[in-house]
């Protein structure tokens, strides 16, 4: 617990505390012992808060809508979950035998649960300040990533309004193979501009096979450049103009 309380940031004055929000309902019911699910209620409510004043603070250019999607990436679930593989909250989870059997340890739904757990427990244990402290450290990095994909995520979008304002060739996407059985299913697809292919990627689904192909259009435009420029975006078309299909 003192590497965890390291990792975090935040030395907890009640140990307890810390302790319950480690405590899945699963082991909660078989030790007859309080489990992690009130401090999740709290902590799922001071994680927003926090989350959006940071974002307030740091991001005051952009508007109340691209606010609320860096927050909603920011405090989604595979999100918490990598926070909370990063800073070892795996290792210290309390499952009942049979969650930890069927890897529940691993599962993001119940990483993600425990990491706001130990957030409203950090809360009553230290206040505001000390939740704003901890969100900052592990979150910062994280949250500039998101906001330098310009669509926070959303590689579709980030890529149509580049284009958009740019040319009026229309944006199509084509599912080009689909591989493997049906429970792991692989799909490719292209992202074409007018006549000209731009990128191509795959994922487990259509969408995210075209998710992967606009991020890789992104990637391969701003290759030469520190952002998605007018400039950047001609250079690519043009090179992209002799390229057979």
């Amino acid at each position: 617990m003192k590497d965890f309380e390291t990792r975090l940031g935040y030395s907890f004055n009640d140990k307890n505390l810390l302790r319950t929000s480690f405590t899945h309902s699963s082991y909660a019911y078989e030790n007859a012992t309080e489990s992690n699910e009130l401090l999740e209620f709290l902590g799922d409510a001071v994680l927003e808060m926090t989350i959006s004043l940071y974002l307030y603070k740091h991001f005051p250019k952009l508007t109340e809508g691209d606010l609320t999607k860096l927050r909603a990436a920011t405090v989604c679930e595979p999100s918490l979950a990598r926070v909370s593989r990063a800073i070892g909250l795996c290792e210290l989870l309390l499952l009942g035998k049979g969650e930890a059997a069927t890897g529940g340890r691993e599962r993001d739904s119940i990483l993600s649960d425990a990491f706001e757990a130990a957030i409203g427990a950090a809360f009553l244990d230290g206040g505001l300040k000390c939740v704003c402290d901890i969100i900052e450290r592990l979150f910062a990095d994280y949250i500039t990533d998101l906001h330098s994909t310009r669509g926070f995520g959303d590689y579709k979008t980030s890529l149509q309004e580049l284009l958009q304002r740019n040319s009026h060739k229309p944006i199509v996407y084509n599912i080009i193979s689909e591989q493997g059985p049906d429970h792991r299913k692989m799909f490719t697809a292209e992202v074409w501009h007018g006549q000209n292919v731009l990128g191509e990627g795959s994922g487990k689904s259509k969408k995210e096979a075209e998710q992967k192909a606009s991020q890789k259009t992104l990637n391969f435009i701003s290759s030469s450049s520190d952002d998605f420029s007018a400039e950047a975006l001609m250079h690519y078309l043009e090179r992209m103009k002799d390229r057979k299909h």
